[in-house]
């Protein structure tokens, strides 16, 4: 039978749903279908998704129209068990067959490598695509991630918002489906304004344009979004400036939207006058406008907003939105002339009041931490104690200003305004927004020694402090994003290229913590914690994870020092030589591992070596060690395995011509001390036994 195709139709009309969640939804929903779709085995070749404010969409094109069929294969009993002596079928052929619903002679017999077996063979015919359909869809529909359901009426079943329309076409047919109380047909509704009638869809590839040309609804999200972002681009332009496009909030509006027209507003000029940072905030967070900047960077006193209608009267909505946005701002202008009475440095007391976590204290008392913390970091770096110290007492300071209590979002920004304006140090001004970097994968990290210190020290804390409670990250919960903070920690010291000492810096932030934590073996714990960040960092660098493994075998402490360890590893491999001597590495340390009590506290002496492939060895460890001083002073790890790497045949022509389980133990434990000798040289670097062929 040819297999038949037909494209496919589900929307879901709705009332608004949450903006902030639309893309989430409808992406979710596409997985959903598709993979009850993949369940069914119903074959197609694009699924589209399409989202509005009002509806979650998909379009699947080339959809298989019914299952393929079949063949039902079931084994019943061994031909020798299915027959007596007399030829008539047994009990147990009997009931194999009543239970398929034949007779006997409507068996069939398999040959097998372990006999004959007699079998039931029957042709099911696949389900058609629509009867299953409305099970895919109703699967899909509740596995979305909706925190809160809601029920609306009297109506059956649970949704994030009241729905209204179900439309489901297969081909040009409607699909019988019954969701959430709703009987599935093909009208569609428009835009809430432009068009609030029914629109009749007449095949599932009509859908988009149809909505489009006679809707006033681009139901496309991208599209759409794209739309918003050139509008936007283009009336900044016509400003004289560029727009402050916020991803978040461009998505944000994509979903409050069906029919973007983006308009330009003004306001007062005397605004421009508070911090850009605050202005933006404003206008992002309660209006949804983009700002816009001149091409030097200064804000201009314009906005953008991107209204859900084509106005007949475009200078009305643009009035009104400016009217909207004067009392908000003049709210900025007020927490910013407030926040300018009271310096930082007196608002510290405040900070006895908020708690950081109810075993580790309030933010007073973490700031205290962070600061013993972070002027020993600065002088371990060879920076300003007293100003690291500083900018740590301040850091949190502007969390019980009225700005940042409005706008959460600038803290850190705002204390480095006020930090300003009270006359502080540049660089402890700047350390009060450098203690947050990086915020994010791929973000800027501090700059300045000071704000390094800080933001160090800060991270370092609240890592060291919830391990210290038993509190580390599990699974997918991580509420004081303890992985950012450590994969920033390395970001920090190995890309401002920082010889610090990681260990070191763990254990005087545990020191910090008097009487407060429980766990043992909290430096361990958070070490091990960072090697495995660690490792995924090297790799998505590019580094090989046998790499990552030799080092980590030597447990450097230095984030620095381990990439150059590393990156030495890497170029060894490539000589033709690291091959044998990862082989041989390996071989040295398996004899040495079985033999461990017997090595302990022994060294060569040379008037027990009797070969003269032992000789050799000895002559060149004991070169080695003196050549090798000066290159591991330097870090020169490169240096230091390039050398080693001459001793691959010394090292091969010992294990060919050396029994070193010898029977004489004095001669036998000479040996053992030679190869423990020979290993350490290369552990100094990393242990190139973990390398992979």
């Amino acid at each position: 039978m040819s297999q038949a195709y037909q494209d496919l139709l589900i929307e879901l009309g709705t009332e608004e749903l949450p903006p902030k969640a639309l893309l989430k939804l409808s992406q979710a929903f596409q997985q959903g279908v598709e993979q009850g779709l993949k369940s069914a085995e119903l074959s197609f070749d694009v699924i589209r998704a399409h989202a509005t404010p009002r509806r979650l969409a998909l379009v699947i094109s080339k959809l298989q129209t019914q299952q393929n069929d079949l063949t039902v294969e079931r084994r019943g009993p061994a031909v020798t068990a299915a027959f007596d002596e007399d030829g008539n079928p047994t009990k147990a052929l009997q009931g194999f067959a009543r239970s398929c619903g034949v007779d006997v002679d409507d068996l069939e017999t398999m040959q097998t490598d372990k006999g004959a077996w007699l079998i039931f063979k029957q042709q099911q015919k696949g389900a058609e695509t629509a009867s299953l359909l409305p099970e895919i869809i109703q699967q899909s529909l509740n596995a979305l991630p909706i925190p809160k359901r809601m029920r609306w009426g009297d109506l059956p079943g649970e949704f994030v918002r009241p729905v209204h329309w179900l439309v489901v076409l297969l081909g040009d047919d409607v699909v019988p489906v019954n969701l959430l109380g709703l009987n599935s047909d093909r009208f569609t509704v428009g835009h809430r304004f432009h068009h609030p009638q029914p629109i009749r869809i007449s095949t599932p590839m009509t859908y988009a344009p149809q909505l489009e040309s006679e809707g006033h609804v681009m139901v496309d999200y991208e599209a759409r979004k794209q739309a918003i972002h050139g509008q936007v681009n283009e009336l900044a332009a016509s400003l004289g400036g560029d727009a402050v496009i916020n991803p978040d909030l461009l998505d944000e509006v994509t979903g409050l939207v069906e029919w973007p027209v983006a308009l330009a507003g003004n306001f007062d000029p005397r605004f421009l006058e508070l911090p850009a940072e605050a202005l933006i905030s404003s206008m992002e967070g309660h209006q949804k406008y983009f700002a816009v900047r001149a091409k030097n960077g200064d804000l201009l006193p314009h906005f953008i907003t991107i209204c859900n209608i084509a106005s007949q009267d475009p200078a009305q909505v643009i009035a009104g939105n400016e009217r909207v946005i004067l009392p908000r701002l003049s709210d900025a202008a007020f927490f910013w002339e407030t926040d300018r009475k009271l310096p930082l440095a007196q608002r510290q007391e405040q900070l006895k009041t908020i708690v950081f976590q109810n075993k580790l204290g309030t933010v007073y008392d973490k700031s205290q931490r962070v600061a013993a913390l972070a002027a020993s970091i600065a002088q371990q770096m060879g920076s300003e104690a007293q100003l690291a110290e500083r900018a740590a007492l301040l850091a949190k300071c502007d969390l019980v200003t009225e700005m940042v209590g409005e706008f959460p979002e600038l803290q850190g920004i705002m204390g480095r305004y006020y930090a300003q304006l009270d006359g502080e140090h540049a660089d402890v001004a700047e350390a009060l927004d450098e203690q947050y970097r990086p915020r994010f994968a791929g973000d800027d990290l501090p700059q300045t020694a000071t704000g390094i210190a800080v933001s160090l020290a800060e991270k370092l804390d609240t890592i060291v402090g919830l391990f210290g409670i038993g509190q580390p990250p599990s699974g997918v919960k991580d509420p004081f994003a303890l992985r950012r903070a450590a994969l920033g920690v390395l970001r920090i010291i190995i890309e401002n290229q920082l010889s610090l000492d990681l260990s070191r810096l763990v254990t005087e932030a545990a020191n910090n913590f008097v009487d407060i934590l429980t766990e043992d073996e909290v430096t361990t714990q958070v070490m091990q914690y960072f090697y495995d960040r660690l490792r995924g960092y090297v790799i998505d660098q590019g580094a090989k994870a046998d790499e990552y493994e030799s080092v980590l075998a030597v447990l450097p402490t230095q984030p620095l020092d381990f990439m150059q360890r590393m990156k030495a590893v890497a170029e060894f491999r490539k000589l033709e030589q690291a091959e044998s001597l990862a082989a041989g590495n390996k071989r040295i340390g398996n004899i040495l591992r079985k033999n461990e009590a017997e090595q302990e506290g022994l060294s060569v002496d040379t008037n027990l070596l009797a070969e003269p492939a032992e000789k050799a060895l000895a002559d060149q460890v004991v070169a080695a060690q003196h050549a090798l001083k000066p290159l591991y002073s330097a870090s020169d790890y490169a240096g230091v395995l390039n050398y080693l790497a001459g001793m691959r045949e010394t090292i091969d022509a010992f294990f060919e011509q050396v029994m070193v389980m010898s029977d004489d133990e004095a001669v036998r434990n000479n040996r053992l001390a030679l190869l423990n000798q020979t290993r350490a040289l290369f552990l100094g670097v990393a242990d190139i036994s973990c390398l992979q062929e």
